[in-house]
């Protein structure tokens, strides 16, 4: 939402000032289509030189991603701290047979049931379950610093793939003002080519060229910018539940009463989505 109401805000600020001081949009429209061709043709066309196909899919769900708003709620964070902490509540008090089920079939769990959204998210349960899962393999007997090892290497592979996106568009901001030269010094080329013609044709064909320096000025520093920025604080959002994960873990692991482990979890958030421990307290006794 207010995504698309800056762009507008941007759009009509921008073109309401340029009319409002006298400018005349008939050039810039005239212009716009064949420089906003050969600058997003160009911008495209790097993006298809140094990606692969994985990383132009991901840019399309990045840019989705800006417009949704964050995959993860702040109930998505509660029941992952609450998921987390019932299953390592059942290694402790029953040990890792009775957990083996639960993380090698998440998808029959009885437990991951409780938290349908969690449970349908793949990167979600192998987040839980991989660690987990070796718990269970090695009977619970795996040093602590070795298991968060492992939960540090799999957050950082993931951390990596969400953030590539928003590195993406980041580049196309700071490559988007040059295209616009280069779209520029193309307009003037073909203006030097017609040098013959009267000034009142020569003025409006440098009028022409001089649009592709604005558009490629105005998309890099109004657009393309403010979008990766975005998709940073929101993949800086969905990010947490996967160190929240990661603190139940491990603090059982260190064997911490659970009010502690809860909170090692829930201090790990954002303030403005963090919950009561007392919340938290109260949902582990079922109330």
């Amino acid at each position: 939402m207010f995504v698309a109401i800056g762009i507008v805000v941007l759009l009509a600020m921008v073109f309401g000032g340029f009319i409002l001081a006298g400018g005349a949009m008939g050039p810039v429209l005239a212009a716009l289509p064949l420089e906003f061709m050969m600058i997003g043709g160009a911008a495209t066309g790097a993006i298809l030189i140094g990606n692969s196909m994985h990383a132009i899919k991901l840019l399309g769900g990045g840019v989705g991603k800006i417009f949704k708003g964050p995959k993860y709620t702040d109930e998505d964070h509660i029941d992952a701290i609450a998921l987390a902490s019932k299953l390592m509540k059942l290694l402790r008090s029953e040990g890792a047979v009775a957990l083996e089920s639960h993380v090698t079939d998440p998808a029959s769990s009885t437990i991951f049931s409780e938290y349908p959204r969690l449970q349908a998210d793949p990167v979600v349960t192998a987040m839980i379950c991989d660690p987990l899962t070796l718990l269970v393999v090695s009977s619970g007997t795996l040093d602590t610093h070795a298991v968060e090892e492992v939960i540090d290497n799999a957050i950082k592979t993931q951390l990596h793939e969400m953030d590539e996106p928003q590195h993406m568009i980041q580049s196309l901001a700071d490559a988007l003002p040059a295209l616009g030269i280069v779209a520029a010094v193309l307009g003037i080329i073909k203006t030097m080519g017609a040098i013959s013609e009267p000034p009142e044709i020569l003025g409006k064909m440098i009028g022409s060229a001089l649009v592709g320096t604005f558009l490629g000025v105005l998309l890099a520093y109004g657009l393309a910018g403010p979008l990766g920025a975005r998709l940073k604080q929101i993949n800086a959002h969905d990010q947490q539940i996967f160190h929240s994960i990661k603190q139940v873990i491990i603090a059982s692991l260190h064997g911490y009463p659970q009010p502690l482990v809860l909170e090692a979890a829930r201090s790990g958030l954002p303030p403005a989505h963090r919950p009561k421990l007392t919340d938290l307290l109260d949902m582990m006794r079922g109330k």
